[in-house]
């Protein structure tokens, strides 16, 4: 009987640790599921837009993200090739992308490395046959789960505001408001100067700006000038020999010598937003909660507010520890099974 007593006892701690260890399995599963994300980028008028895509590839490949799109937000005449040369080369020629119909800012790429790196490397799409990025958020936002998105724009906010505006498609029955609202968990930007002043990309679409700035119903996190003008990158990447045929390394050998202030390397806005947005804040910065303020113009403001649904980042780790974690995810090279 004592025996019985003693079995069934071992049997049933036994049980209790299987479903433990299968439960704690589901849990750390679950947890470390990619983010799904979308990228936003005025790819084109600068080349940091080109290390930050190389960064978000790096994190997909290393199981943090899963790109659902890369959209323009600008009018280049080749955005949507060069954006596919770069997803097609880290594997992943399938990556939806987006770019804006209608109206939009054009500013032309000055060092050339766009109509290169298309001439040099494969791709199989162009402006002609891209899709209207507001149809690639809709579709893409609709299919995901509630509160699950993390956008990330780099450029303007000509799409942004778009999406907004949105009405109700094939895609879902809520407008855009309502799409962001439930799908979108937070956006992360690389825009503003702060506590005040006016940015690049704030102030170029400045109406779609103020809209899209004003109306979003997430939080946003903002990278602002101050942080990726400090942070200089892409030096180790032109001079690592033992990379090569690479349209990231080439855009960087080619632009670096274009100016003469760029010839240690080239400021990392948009490198800092993606930093942010697949690590998270606090393992390199700090925030300051409150109210991002936008005018007209293209000027913004902040206002402290400890209830307030933006932030925006100070540093927390050295300059010289994020140049070091930047510049080596520049250097990230496709990985074999992907491709």
């Amino acid at each position: 009987m004592k025996l019985t007593k003693l079995l069934s006892f071992n049997l049933f701690i036994l049980l209790v640790f299987l479903l433990s260890c299968n439960n704690k399995k589901s849990a750390s599963i679950g947890s470390s599921s990619p983010v799904p994300v979308i990228f936003d980028t005025d790819f084109g008028p600068d080349y940091d837009d080109v290390g930050a895509i190389t960064l978000l590839h790096a994190f997909a490949d290393s199981g943090y993200i899963n790109i659902l799109a890369t959209i323009g937000s600008c009018k280049d005449t080749l955005l949507a090739p060069a954006l596919d040369v770069i997803n097609t080369y880290f594997g992943k020629p399938d990556i939806a992308i987006g770019i804006p119909y209608g109206k939009g800012i054009f500013i032309p790429c000055m060092q050339h490395w766009n109509d290169t790196i298309v001439h040099k490397y494969p791709h199989n799409i162009s402006n002609q046959s891209a899709k209207n990025a507001i149809d690639v958020y809709r579709k893409q936002l609709s299919m995901q789960p509630d509160k699950s998105v993390i956008i990330i724009t780099v450029g303007f906010f000509t799409n942004l505001a778009g999406l907004l505006k949105s009405g109700a498609d094939k895609y879902s029955q809520l407008n855009g408001k309502q799409l962001v609202t439930q799908k979108v968990k937070q956006l992360v930007s690389m825009a503003g100067v702060f506590p005040e002043g006016r940015e690049f990309n704030v102030e170029k679409d400045s109406l779609s700006s103020k809209y899209a700035i004003d109306n979003w119903p997430t939080p946003i996190v903002f990278s602002g000038f101050e942080i990726g003008s400090k942070i200089i990158t892409g030096l180790p990447l032109v001079k690592n020999k033992t990379i090569q045929n690479s349209p990231v390394k080439d855009v960087f050998r080619i632009s670096l010598p274009f100016y003469e202030g760029d010839k240690n390397g080239r400021m990392s806005w948009d490198e800092t937003a993606v930093l942010i947005a697949c690590k998270g804040i606090s393992p390199y910065f700090n925030s300051v909660k409150g109210q991002f303020i936008t005018f007209n113009d293209g000027h913004n403001e902040w206002k402290n507010d400890s209830s307030g649904n933006h932030k925006y980042v100070t540093f927390k780790r050295s300059v010289k520890e994020i140049t070091e974690t930047i510049d080596k995810l520049m250097m990230h090279q496709p990985v074999k099974n992907n491709r």
